[in-house]
């Protein structure tokens, strides 16, 4: 979405070239495929863990930081090969999506017109808005280290991850929509506190 709105703001004439059919193919296979690849080098190493002790996990569903801590053996290889991993999912988006962004500021804030800075500004905002919920419960979940895991914490990131955006997504999008803007200012201006 930010190379979207990235070509869709800066570089408007060029984004029928740009957003062609392939290259966006070609994004989404590339992303998909690295994804898969690293989730299945950790569930495999996680599935060859030595298992001692109690077998009950203390969590809604079964997270590999849960896992690690039930097993008896040495998590620091499973922990750098996270830490590679969070590098490659976390931070290299992240940093795509920043410099997208400040491309898309630096074009924003270079423009007369006060609505064309306000209707950007308004896009790019909601799509940050949710990518920094999602990305921020992420690093927090998954770049923990293994000694210092609580089930209460991790709990809180899964529900901040699996639930916290598409709920918000709705609202976040839609206060785009000048109809549900003014339905809000008019919600908002009937309050009982100011009759």
């Amino acid at each position: 979405m930010s190379y979207d709105r990235y070509v869709a703001i800066c570089r408007p004439l060029q984004y029928p070239v740009l957003m062609r059919r392939m290259i966006c193919l070609v994004m989404t296979v590339g992303i998909w495929s690295s994804s898969v690849l690293m989730v299945v080098v950790i569930a495999l190493y996680v599935l060859f863990l030595p298992y001692c002790g109690s077998n009950v996990i203390d969590h809604f569903v079964c997270e590999f930081p849960a896992l690690l801590k039930l097993s008896c053996a040495d998590p620091s290889t499973l922990e750098k090969l996270v830490y590679v991993d969070n590098v490659i999912v976390f931070l290299l988006p992240m940093s795509v999506i920043a410099s997208s962004y400040i491309s898309i500021l630096v074009q924003i804030l270079s423009r007369r017109s006060t609505e064309g800075k306000q209707k950007a500004l308004g896009t790019c905002l909601s799509h940050l808005c949710v990518v920094g919920i999602f990305y921020g419960a992420g690093m927090l979940t998954y770049t923990t280290p293994v000694h210092s895991y609580s089930a209460e914490r991790s709990m809180i990131y899964s529900v901040c991850i699996t639930v916290v955006p598409p709920m918000l997504n709705p609202f976040i999008y839609s206060l785009r929509n000048r109809d549900v803007l003014a339905a809000a200012r008019k919600l908002f201006w009937k309050c009982p506190s100011q009759k």
